[in-house]
């Protein structure tokens, strides 16, 4: 294949910029493009084995579609995917799919395997270009262009899915999939670490082995989640240290860096730490990629929300969170709306139909749009991860915010959290149930840190951002926050622990139960049975 040189590129990439600008400049709520994107995917859908059995008809009114296909959650189309993973053709999406990305979202769990067909990985290579164009026609230019692009991915090593069936498909780290199957183009000019850095499992080995190749180039983009991004940071200051360069940060290392590209994750607990770590002009791009499908980007200010990718080859639905019910789901599939229906300010699942064959799929993300004239939205959590151990239906999000605007009051910075309810025990005299959460913020600090300072506060900062929270407050119902300051170190042993260190897994902010917070208590030595004395109650 020929490889078009860089100067070409760059000069394509300054076209594409300046037409996706125009284009984003234009209000459009995006209907056009998921009407044309849902009659495109239900063509196929409908010739495939699950296609048949729900009913689904090429040229079929969506009216008909929705009332039709119920939405569907992993467990419900696993057989189907048990099907695939052997090798069988035509289950979910046309032909054999070669690949399938595991993954277990965020909360506890078995892997799942997706399935990322051709398609779908074409899905993935126009949605990823448009983003980093969303962030060109943002920025005025495309300087970013000229130099390499890192990405802190998964080890891209694959293998295959079924033991029995070696050469059915191949299994592995979305991140590594799609860097294996990236255009000649990409891997040639942009793509960093490079294919054989890019297949290390092992993480500090891996970070060590980008530092000593990244040392030296140039560098004008990274992209990653931002607790690795911030580990990449000490590992390529370490290296410069051992040639003797002391640098500050990434910017003195790599003057040409202007983009960090951030996802899966919410930016603001790590956005101090983050530009003190790249240092001086580096812009932030954040994303919004899942494992099912690449689903918005930042076309504005951050502020105003990610824009929904509506013409990359995904249809999108919404299902209202005030009638949400997972056990309940087959019978909701009249609730769930298109784009063209949502309200800005709702809290909604995500349901995708993607050329993989998934089909009203929920994807376990809770979003809630901030405008729809100009479809723009924001993460809110994880349909399963909320605190509503007690109805107080509190999500990730509120969680998130709650705790950053403490931290900030008081210059404190997090590293990690998890929030899990404590029940009520009579052998303990705790006739309420609570909030308990675990923290952990990074070390040294002018102002020295205590529970009976936090606790409070964040009962406060709960309170303005959720109504059932306060009224079982006001109401006697819940007791203050109890909080658990962890010593370094306790997270990161928590995740090597269930296999979730490196590349692109994240720590449960919440849980309805305690299988996070007990385990947490195990690695601090702490007991739940007792309250420690410095935890202040209200009344």
């Amino acid at each position: 294949m020929i490889v078009p040189p860089k100067g070409l590129v760059n000069i394509a990439m300054g076209v594409k910029s300046a037409r996706i600008g125009w284009r984003l400049r234009r209000p459009d709520p995006g209907h056009a493009d998921q009407h044309r994107i849902w009659a495109a995917l239900t063509r196929p859908l409908s010739t495939t084995v699950f296609g048949r059995g729900a009913g689904l008809e090429a040229g079929m009114r969506y009216e008909t579609f929705r009332s039709r296909v119920p939405p569907r959650t992993y467990e419900s189309l696993a057989p189907y995917l048990e099907r695939m993973k052997r090798g069988e053709p035509d289950v979910l999406w046309p032909g054999r799919c070669p690949f399938f990305a595991l993954s277990s979202g965020t909360t506890a769990g078995r892997s799942k395997f997706l399935p990322v067909t051709r398609e779908l990985l074409g899905h993935f290579r126009r949605a990823g270009l448009n983003s980093l164009l969303y962030y060109t026609a943002r920025v005025g230019h495309t300087r970013v262009c000229r130099g390499r692009h890192l990405f802190l991915g998964g080890a891209t090593a694959l293998t295959p899915v079924d033991a029995a069936h070696p050469s059915a498909a191949l299994a592995g780290d979305l991140s590594g999939i799609t860097a294996l199957n990236l255009p000649a183009w990409v891997e040639r000019h942009w793509y960093e670490p490079g294919r054989d850095i890019a297949q290390m499992d092992d993480w500090p080995a891996k970070l060590q082995a980008i530092a000593q190749r990244t040392l030296h180039r140039n560098i004008t983009l990274v992209a990653g989640i931002p607790t690795w991004l911030l580990m990449l940071a000490e590992a390529v200051r370490a290296q410069a240290a051992q040639e003797g360069a002391a640098v500050p940060n990434l910017k003195a290392l790599w003057p040409h860096l202007e983009c960090l590209v951030l996802g899966g994750v919410p930016l603001a607990p790590f956005a101090d730490e983050l530009r003190l770590a790249l240092g001086p002009g580096v812009n932030f791009h954040e994303v919004y990629p899942a494992s099912e499908g690449f689903i918005a980007a930042q076309d504005a200010d951050a502020a105003h929300g990610l824009r929904l990718m509506v013409d990359a080859g995904l249809f999108f639905e919404f299902l209202p969170m005030s009638a949400f019910d997972q056990a309940n789901l087959a019978h909701l599939g009249d609730k769930a709306v298109p784009l063209e229906g949502v309200r800005a300010g709702t809290d909604y699942a995500l349901l995708l139909t993607t050329p993989a064959g998934l089909c009203r799929y929920l994807i376990g993300d809770v979003v809630r749009f901030v405008s729809t004239d100009v479809p723009r939205l924001v993460y809110a959590g994880r349909t399963d991860l909320q605190l509503s151990a007690f109805g107080e239906h509190v999500i990730e999000k509120e969680l998130t915010e709650s705790l950053l605007a403490v931290c900030r009051r008081h210059g404190w910075t997090i590293v990690n959290f998890h929030t899990a309810p404590v029940f009520a025990n009579t052998l303990t005299g705790q006739t309420r149930g609570g909030h308990e959460w675990w923290i952990e913020l990074k070390t040294p600090t002018v102002e020295t840190p205590t529970a009976n300072v936090i606790g409070p506060e964040l009962d406060t900062e709960l309170k303005q951002r959720n109504d059932d929270y306060r009224g079982k407050r006001q109401g006697d119902g819940l007791e203050l926050p109890l909080v658990r300051l962890v010593m370094p170190g306790v997270f990161e042993q928590w995740m090597k622990r269930n296999g979730r260190w490196g590349g692109q897994n994240k720590m449960p902010r919440c849980r309805s139960d305690r299988g996070v917070a007990d385990q947490l208590a195990e690695l601090s030595r702490f007991y739940t049975e007792a309250r420690p004395p410095y935890i202040v109650r209200r009344r």
